[in-house]
């Protein structure tokens, strides 16, 4: 018994792992089906209804609507900035590269709370009323931090015998890039831009200060907790991760049939 328990530690570990990481998943996806009216907090029987419209809930839909417009802009937003700072960082020596360092870090750092309420009071100051936009410019200085990290990673990684080899063979230096280098670089972008939007779709506490009377899906979500989450979020939220479930499966599977291409 001793000798098997030994042999299959790593094993246990990781069941004992996942089935910590998913019981809320499961519970989330369960009671989506709740026929749960109003409140959603006790099991009161199996239906499909939540699934077949899930904006049965009051204003659920236009809170998830800003939702996914607040985050698809500024993933594109801090996508393109993060890729160029993490190219510059990650490629060039310039004055001032350790103190930008720093600074690409300082947003991950520090807690929310104190970002939203530093935002928020800048924003007032310069006259400019919370809403849609100061939600995008907030959610887009937090993400261009992760962006940076991730795609700084990638790029530390190269070889740059290719990109040199590239260059033997006579091509210049935008050929190089787009030939050689941003493929190599693309899983990482792709990577950071997925990671990005679920920071910005998932963020509360700096939206929540600086949204004014814009409701996104998580202030939807803590606004109905008062009075019993309805299961239309849950179906919204189960939605969401096999959406992003299949996203990871789909790419993992792209890159495995490329490499055996190549």
């Amino acid at each position: 018994m001793s000798r098997w328990f030994s042999r299959n530690l790593i094993r246990i570990y990781m069941v004992l792992g996942f089935t910590y990481l998913f019981i809320p998943v499961a519970y989330t996806f369960a009671f989506s089906f709740n026929d749960a009216g109003r409140s959603n907090l006790v099991w009161k029987g199996f239906t499909l209804k939540n699934w077949q419209n899930p904006c049965g809930a009051p204003d659920i839909c236009t809170a998830l609507g800003n939702s996914l417009k607040i985050g698809i802009i500024s993933t594109a937003i801090a996508t393109i900035l993060g890729t160029l700072i993490a190219f510059a960082i990650g490629r060039y020596n310039f004055k001032g590269r350790s103190s930008t360092n720093l600074l690409i870090f300082l947003p991950m750092a520090t807690p929310e709370i104190v970002l939203g309420a530093s935002l928020l009071t800048m924003f007032l100051n310069l006259g400019i009323n919370p809403g849609l936009t100061t939600i995008i410019i907030a959610h887009v200085m937090f993400c261009i931090s992760f962006v940076v990290v991730t795609v700084k990673a990638r790029i530390a990684s190269l070889d740059p015998r290719l990109e040199q080899a590239a260059m033997d063979l006579y091509a210049n230096e935008f050929e190089t890039f787009r030939r050689v280098t941003l493929p190599l670089v693309a899983p990482g972008i792709a990577g950071a831009a997925l990671l990005a939007f679920s920071l910005s779709f998932d963020d509360f506490i700096i939206t929540n200060f600086n949204s004014g009377t814009v409701a996104t899906f998580p202030k939807f979500v803590y606004t109905a907790a008062t009075r019993g989450i309805p299961a239309q979020a849950n179906v919204i939220g189960s939605a969401m991760f096999f959406i992003a479930l299949f996203v990871v499966i789909a790419g993992q599977l792209f890159n495995r049939k490329r490499r055996v291409k190549i």
